[in-house]
């Protein structure tokens, strides 16, 4: 009697998946990532957040600036001590925006009586644009080269040109 053969004996021969079109499109993906990284230019704002101490502040017999700007939706109050008071306020000029010329020129003239102080204070009190933000940020931060020179004192007694405002800059309320 004739049997069908066994399948044990006659067995396919198992192909294997051809890998080289994936790893192609892999590594022509890998690449396109890493050259389109290149183009991609993130920029940051160096800023601080408010630190919480339970060390007791250094004694000192100079009062701190705590210089605080309050951004408000028509206006920017410029406060300074502990508790802030209401130095200057400052409005928006005819086209609507913050009058940055005004802000810039009273903090020369509160950096020229506070050397040594570099830190500011953000509090917005409303929702402001990105555009906005970084104007104030870049108006407090940087002296421009024609903006009126103010030297201070090294600890050997050179007179050193100062060459920022108020390039520490820590937000004090955030909103989201």
């Amino acid at each position: 009697m004739y049997r069908a053969p066994s399948r044990r004996k006659i067995q396919k021969e198992v192909q294997k998946p051809n890998l080289i079109p994936i790893l192609d499109a892999v590594f022509i993906f890998i690449f396109f990532l890493l050259m389109s990284s290149r183009f991609l230019n993130i920029n940051e704002i160096p800023s601080d957040v408010p630190i919480v101490s339970d060390r007791q502040p250094p004694k000192s017999n100079k009062k701190p600036l705590a210089l605080t700007l309050q951004i408000l939706n028509t206006r920017i109050q410029i406060l300074t001590g502990v508790p802030g008071y209401v130095r200057k306020t400052i409005g928006k000029n005819a086209e609507g925006d913050y009058d940055l010329q005004a802000l810039r020129d009273y903090l020369i003239d509160l950096k020229q009586k506070n050397v040594d102080e570099n830190t500011v204070v953000l509090e917005p009190k409303v929702d402001l644009s990105y555009e906005d933000i970084v104007k104030i940020m870049d108006t407090v931060r940087d002296l421009k080269k024609t903006d009126p020179d103010i030297w201070t004192k090294t600890k050997d007694g050179m007179d050193l040109r100062v060459k920022e405002l108020f390039n520490n800059i820590v937000f004090g309320n955030i909103q989201s």
